[in-house]
């Protein structure tokens, strides 16, 4: 499908500036990509449709009060980047790849957006609680809990982007936690999920919770 910069406008109904700094981040990403691998080549001629409003779509669900996101295994910087520039206040960028982190920052600049990146691996960081996780193409869910559990209050909202096997990955997923979620259709990929989870713990001894499909 044909998806430009005039239809993101359209269907997020967001600002000319936003649009700028989106054409700015699409044109530093084209000139990082000959350099290192931030997506794959396939999906290069449809950033808007399969980066920029796949990130997007997930403003929509952030709490109206949010002040603080994570964002894990940030990468090419979705879906964190795209919702700072939308607005989103104290993105937080967890990415173990310098080469990676070094466009994360040149991005940043050049969008004029404000975010703290952090260059470690994630277990490696000095745990703060924040309002919203995301992650984006990273883990398994149950390895993304695992990486979240630090990071989480019990106000903190999860939000997972998974593919077609997310109902097998919830499936694994409660064998090791017990989880209240929700699955919301994603808007670009008819198989895909945003799977949203406020609050979860560890499953205790053999018990164990199927978690409800919805």
């Amino acid at each position: 499908m044909s998806f430009n910069k005039e239809d993101f406008i359209k269907a997020t109904n967001d600002s000319r500036e936003t649009l700028e700094k989106l054409c700015v981040y699409e044109n530093t990403l084209r000139k990082w990509q000959n350099k290192i691998n931030l997506i794959s080549s396939k999906t290069l001629n449809d950033i808007w449709f399969r980066h920029f409003y796949d990130s997007a779509q997930i403003f929509s669900y952030l709490p109206k009060d949010t002040k603080s996101l994570i964002d894990m295994g940030s990468g090419a910087c979705f879906p964190a980047l795209v919702l700072a520039i939308m607005g989103v206040k104290g993105v937080h960028l967890f990415e173990s790849d310098s080469r990676k982190c070094a466009f994360l920052r040149q991005t940043a600049i050049s969008c004029d957006v404000k975010i703290t990146i952090h260059n470690k691996r994630i277990e490696l960081i000095e745990p703060f609680s924040v309002d919203v996780i995301t992650a984006r193409a990273l883990s398994s869910l149950s390895r993304l809990l695992e990486y979240a559990k630090p990071f989480v209050n019990d106000q903190t909202l999860c939000i997972f982007q998974k593919g077609k096997l997310y109902k097998e990955e919830l499936t694994n997923a409660n064998y090791v936690w017990h989880i209240d979620s929700e699955e919301i259709k994603s808007l670009t990929d008819n198989d895909g999920r945003l799977i949203l989870i406020k609050g979860y713990s560890y499953v205790s001894n053999n018990s164990r919770k199927i978690n409800k499909i919805k």
